[in-house]
């Protein structure tokens, strides 16, 4: 099994990155995905947030509102680390958890945004970084995405810097151009992987 750390900033294009990398057979855990379910409705997970957080953080139907949850914690970074205190342990498990089900021959790709920040780099066999340049993502957020620019321009900057995001890469996946221009790139990364993983 090769552990791979698949990492971005926020619309660096990681998802996609990660989509194809599926596509190829990889096995993908992916953190965000996982953060959302373990604080779906009645799970101890959104009851911890609850508890923290208070019923504002709740939607009429019972499930978490995000956009609300998030204009708390990205203008508050002890917020945000309180809810981190809760989520991330919950991921982790369940990233173990998924990792243990895969085979011995499996390529297994943890996508997770906040790799860098948590320094979760020695967990992985190596650490894949989308990157693009600064401006790149903040026009993918704000037309892509529909964010106002004062929204993106604070998510980017709760996030590492690229600096730091490019001093834990093993390999860079430049994303700074078309999707036509990513596929080429990602393929050649998934030859590298298998030949790593070959005895």
């Amino acid at each position: 099994m090769l552990k791979v750390g698949l990492t971005g900033g926020i619309g660096a294009g990681k998802s996609e990155v990660s989509r194809l990398l599926a596509s190829y057979g990889a096995v993908v855990v992916d953190a965000d995905k996982i953060a959302r379910e373990v604080v779906e409705p009645g799970s101890p997970g959104l009851a911890a947030v609850v508890a923290e957080f208070g019923t504002e953080v709740l939607t009429p139907d019972g499930a978490l509102d995000r956009p609300r949850l998030g204009s708390i914690v990205f203008a508050d970074p002890a917020r945000l680390q309180a809810l981190n205190a809760i989520v991330h342990p919950l991921v982790g498990r369940r990233s173990a958890e998924l990792e243990g089900a895969a085979g011995p021959d499996d390529i297994v790709i943890h996508d997770v945004p906040l790799l860098t920040e948590n320094a979760l780099a020695e967990l992985y066999d190596l650490v894949v970084v989308v990157d693009a340049s600064p401006d790149t993502q903040l026009d993918r957020l704000v037309r892509l995405r529909g964010m106002d620019e004062g929204e993106a321009r604070s998510r980017m900057a709760s996030q590492a810097t690229r600096e730091q995001r490019l001093a834990i890469a093993d390999v860079v996946l430049d994303n700074d151009g078309p999707l036509e221009a990513l596929e080429p790139q990602v393929k050649r990364v998934w030859q590298q992987l298998r030949d790593r993983l070959a005895p």
